[in-house]
């Protein structure tokens, strides 16, 4: 195998969170008598930081979105603190590259407690060797920083590592870091835009070919 690493995204890829976020995302916006669009789904997966903050001053129709996104992240906690489901395949691929020896990473736009409790809670947390948040990196996906900081804390140079996506914000970072990049689609199905920057699109992890 010529790959030497492998980097996750955490929500949609390694777990079922994403479904978490939007049904809370959207349980606030009823609270505020706000309809979320169809294009909100889209415009927030994969996003961090003055980006997301960004997405949601748009669509909540607020100055700033500091608070809506605060209290998301805080039922989102008090959810996944119950139970944290993991996505079909997780477990046999990272046994598989566990066995080939290849050095593996989570790079999330979740906050760092948030990403090692669910890894945790899973019983997944012995499996990687880094954890990166994107509030390590000075800027979020779409941006390659997070990526970049991963494989380098791995130890391993970006076109030597695998980068396992279901956003296509998280798409567009893994490739413009110069990764090889297999999106999962989750909530999302993949536009003929983003296709390109893929190496291959998979439904689950048992269809990844090594």
């Amino acid at each position: 195998m010529k790959y030497k690493g492998a980097i996750f995204d955490m929500d949609g890829v390694l777990f079922d969170t994403e479904r978490v976020y939007q049904e809370t995302w959207h349980e606030i916006a009823a609270e505020r008598n706000v309809e979320l669009g169809a294009d909100y789904l889209k415009a927030i997966s994969g996003s961090y930081g003055e980006h997301m903050r960004h997405v949601v001053e748009a669509h909540y129709h607020v100055q700033d979105g500091t608070e809506i996104v605060t209290e998301c992240m805080q039922r989102v906690r008090n959810k996944l603190a119950a139970q944290v489901p993991v996505k079909p395949g997780v477990y046999e691929i990272l046994e598989l590259f566990r066995e080939k020896g290849l050095k593996m990473a989570v790079a999330s736009s979740s906050l760092k407690p948030q990403i090692e409790a669910n890894l945790q809670n899973a019983k997944m947390d012995d499996y990687f060797d880094e954890v990166v948040s994107s509030s390590q990196v000075e800027h979020g996906k779409p941006a390659p920083d997070i990526f970049l900081y991963a494989a380098q804390k791995i130890g391993c140079r970006p076109e030597d590592c695998l980068v396992f996506e279901d956003s296509e914000n998280g798409v567009r970072a893994g490739n413009a870091a110069g990764c090889i990049v297999i999106m999962i689609p989750d909530l999302i199905e993949p536009s003929p835009e983003i296709r390109p920057y893929c190496a291959a699109i998979c439904p689950d992890f048992f269809q990844v070919e090594m």
